[in-house]
């Protein structure tokens, strides 16, 4: 057990809401894991990541109760600038992320480094290879604010991971992009769980999070009422009752367990739907 992210009874109350948003949540996430989170609209989604990321308590004040801790370390104890070199945040709006101050693609991406004191020579290396990676070099003498939504967003994607912070908090990446470019932009996530980034995403596209995340987290009312590896929460009896999407397969495959085909387990992935299902002919079955 080595979690880089650990909230313990944590509850958060906007300044102007009578209500707590975030409720008693308890949680670990580990160094290096790919946890998605999901849960229907006003679930905490959005307020969750807030508060990993420290912008709750120390942009928007309100009332946080419990204790955030970041790679072992209490988050009041941080300054959110420090906050923001360990822990990159990608909008699910890339409009609001663009700074709207450079004039073309490599001067975004090269912005927050500059603010960081990067060496010049370091900068170009290092934006050269993000806008590789992301495959954008192409728009590289681009305005920024002339590009499409999709092209903005993975604008705001590489300004974010060529900081190389430690972990990714990503919403809803994929709200601007066709099935081409999501699926690029999986890759790329995959790419930085492969270099050993924290990932924490929120996406309702349940199929490309059975296929790379290796943990989910169920929302509903502000309330963590799932936890564990991606496999064992959709095959969860539970998660049925939280009216959150499935993977296509699994509704599949539980639709025919509903009609009596017997299943050997609950299918996430394509591939695996054949083999889940107990197949039976002339007294022969497999499973």
């Amino acid at each position: 057990m080595n979690p880089i992210i650990e909230m313990k009874n944590v509850s958060y109350r906007y300044p102007v809401g009578d209500e707590n948003v975030l409720k008693n949540i308890n949680l670990s996430i580990e160094k290096g894991s790919f946890t998605a989170i999901v849960g229907n609209n006003g679930s905490g989604k959005t307020t969750l990541c807030n508060t990993v990321r420290g912008f709750i308590p120390h942009f928007y004040k309100g009332d946080l109760e419990g204790e955030v801790v970041i790679d072992g370390k209490n988050m009041l104890e941080y300054q959110l600038g420090h906050l923001g070199e360990k822990i990159g945040y990608v909008f699910q709006n890339p409009f609001i992320q663009i700074s709207g101050i450079k004039d073309t693609v490599f001067d975004e991406v090269a912005y927050g480094l500059e603010n960081l004191g990067v060496d010049v020579g370091e900068i170009r290396g290092r934006v050269d290879e993000m806008l590789e990676l992301v495959k954008i070099t192409h728009l590289r003498n681009k305005n920024p604010n002339e590009l499409s939504g999709g092209q903005r967003q993975r604008v705001a994607l590489a300004s974010i991971i060529v900081m190389d912070p430690d972990i990714l908090v990503i919403d809803e990446p994929t709200s601007q992009l066709d099935p081409i470019g999501t699926e690029h932009v999986f890759d790329i996530i995959r790419l930085m769980k492969e270099r050993g980034k924290t990932i924490i995403l929120v996406e309702h596209k349940m199929d490309l999070i059975a296929e790379y995340a290796d943990d989910l987290i169920v929302l509903h009312d502000g309330e963590v009422v799932l936890h564990g590896p991606a496999r064992e929460v959709f095959g969860n009896p539970k998660y049925a009752e939280y009216n959150v999407q499935y993977p296509h397969v699994t509704e599949v495959a539980l639709k025919l367990q509903e009609a009596g085909v017997p299943l050997n387990y609950v299918p996430i992935r394509d591939e695996e739907l054949a083999d889940s299902i107990t197949w039976k002919k002339e007294g022969v079955h497999n499973g």
